[in-house]
This record gives C-alpha cells, sequence and structure tokens, in this order.
C-alpha cells in the first residue's frame, strides 16, 4: 500500500460568529493543506496517481478559497478548521478517489485539523 501527499497553501479570511469576541471580526490566515491519496501503484506506469493530475485538482481547489472570504463560499458552512479540512476532503475526492485524509494546519497558531475517511 502507497501513500502519497501533496500539500498546497492559501491565504483567507472568515469571521466566526457566536465565538469569543475577537474572532467575530472579520480575520485572516495562512492556512496549509496537505491532501493524501493510498492505493496500490498501477504496474504499467509506477504511479499511484499522477503527481501532475493531483496539482491540477489542487490548484481547483486552491483557486476557491485563496483571498477569498470563507463565509461566503457555498457549501463550507461555518468556516472553521473542522469545515475546511471536510471541505477540501469532499472537493479532492470528488475527483480524486484514491483521497483518504486532509490534513489542514495553521501554523501561527500551532493549529492542526486531520479530515480522514
Amino acid at each position: 500500500m502507497i501513500e502519497l501527499s501533496q500539500e498546497f497553501g492559501f491565504d483567507a479570511a472568515h469571521y466566526l460568529a457566536g465565538s469569543a469576541p475577537e474572532n467575530r471580526r472579520l480575520h485572516g490566515h495562512s492556512f496549509y493543506a496537505e491532501v493524501t491519496l493510498r492505493g496500490e501503484t498501477n504496474p504499467a506506469t509506477g504511479f499511484l496517481r499522477d503527481l501532475g493530475e493531483v496539482d491540477t485538482v489542487l490548484k481547483t481547489i486552491r483557486a476557491e478559497l485563496d483571498h477569498r472570504l470563507l463565509n461566503e463560499i457555498e457549501d463550507l458552512g461555518a468556516p472553521t478548521l473542522e469545515n475546511l479540512a471536510k471541505f477540501i476532503f469532499t472537493r479532492a475526492k470528488a475527483v480524486l478517489p484514491e483521497v483518504v485524509r486532509v490534513k489542514l494546519r495553521r501554523p501561527s497558531y500551532g493549529q492542526t485539523c486531520v479530515y480522514e475517511s
């Protein structure tokens, strides 16, 4: 069994209604998402999945999130780390069925959230 991961970063703003006062105001973060695929390699190609294909899918997801107000993104819900990880997972898994995990990091706060199937 092989695991293959690729990371992408994005910067986005959000606010969290109903949370601590400092989080209710509009503010931004830098996020880093690591998307992991798992499976067996194709004997003919030696790949689990061509990294060029993975990169193309992740660039599309990044474009949905980067420099956006996360509260305005449809299907995201409250823009928490948990919902962001699930959102990225769902988007990636729809195109790359080998996706098994998304690890979302916010290094400036030392925070990480993992969503996996």
